[in-house]
C-alpha cells in the first residue's frame, strides 16, 4: 500500500500487511532518512494493531502529527479502522 502523508517532511509511506496482520516492507519517501529507516526496521514483523497503538498521536515539534503518527494513520486506513 502507498499512503500520501500530510503535515510531515516525508511525502509518502509504502508498506504491506501480511494475511496474519503483520507489517512488512515499511519505506518512507523523504523525511529524516536514518530515523525513518529505524522506524521501518523496528515495526517489521509487528502486528499492525500494535504499531497503531504505539505510534498514534506522536507529534513532531510544533506539528500536530509526525512520521510515526502518519504511519499509524496509514495502517488504520489499511486495516479498516
Amino acid at each position: 500500500m502507498r499512503y500520501r502523508t500530510q503535515g510531515t517532511c516525508s511525502q509518502e509511506i509504502s508498506f504491506e500487511i501480511k494475511d496474519d496482520g503483520t507489517v512488512t516492507g515499511v519505506e518512507f519517501l523523504g523525511g529524516c532518512n536514518g530515523n525513518l529507516k529505524g522506524i521501518g526496521t523496528l515495526v517489521e514483523g509487528m502486528k499492525a494493531e500494535e504499531v497503531i497503538e504505539r505510534l498514534q498521536g506522536i507529534t513532531c515539534g510544533f506539528k500536530s502529527t509526525s512520521c510515526p503518527d502518519q504511519l499509524a494513520k496509514a495502517l488504520k486506513e489499511a486495516v479498516g479502522r
